[in-house]
């Protein structure tokens, strides 16, 4: 499933990238006709809190969530069937890139405390954001469950 947040949803698009959802976020200030379109053309469906543009009448698929995480996390689950542990951290939350295993240059990065964790060490080829099972990433994973109700 592809996804796109509107400016106001952004951090919530942040989430859906963390459970590994392709997930596109509008730049601020797009006309609302350009993030119909967009939706349209990309076969994504587009997740506003603005009322007036998800009573459109549209080609789009548009779904109106609260801008609160909590409880856009049970409409996304409910109305579109997310997985909140669908394939975590397998996207970058900032850039939506598909990770890949973390190569020596990336694990330089990493704390040398936390090297010795059982992984995966995965990080992002487009900003060379390193993810590790660290406290940051433990949270974010302990959040996820509580979405898919398996915690």
């Amino acid at each position: 499933m592809r996804l796109l947040c509107d400016e106001m949803l952004a951090g919530f698009g942040r989430w859906l990238r963390a459970a590994g959802y392709d997930t596109a976020l509008a730049r601020p200030g797009r006309p609302d006709r350009e993030l119909v379109e967009r939706a349209a053309a990309e076969g994504r469906v587009l997740l506003t809190a603005d009322r007036l543009l998800a009573r459109r009448r549209t080609t789009a698929r548009i779904l109106l969530l609260q801008n609160d995480f909590e409880a856009d996390a049970a409409i996304v689950k409910r109305e579109l069937g997310i997985d909140w542990l669908l394939a975590p951290f397998s996207r970058c939350v900032m850039d939506n890139t598909v990770l890949h295993e973390a190569g020596p240059e990336a694990m330089a990065k990493v704390p040398a405390e936390a090297r010795g964790l059982p992984g995966p060490f995965m990080a992002c080829p487009t900003c060379g954001r390193v993810y590790w099972p660290g406290s940051h990433v433990k949270r974010m994973r302990a959040r996820l469950e509580t979405w898919a109700g398996r915690a």
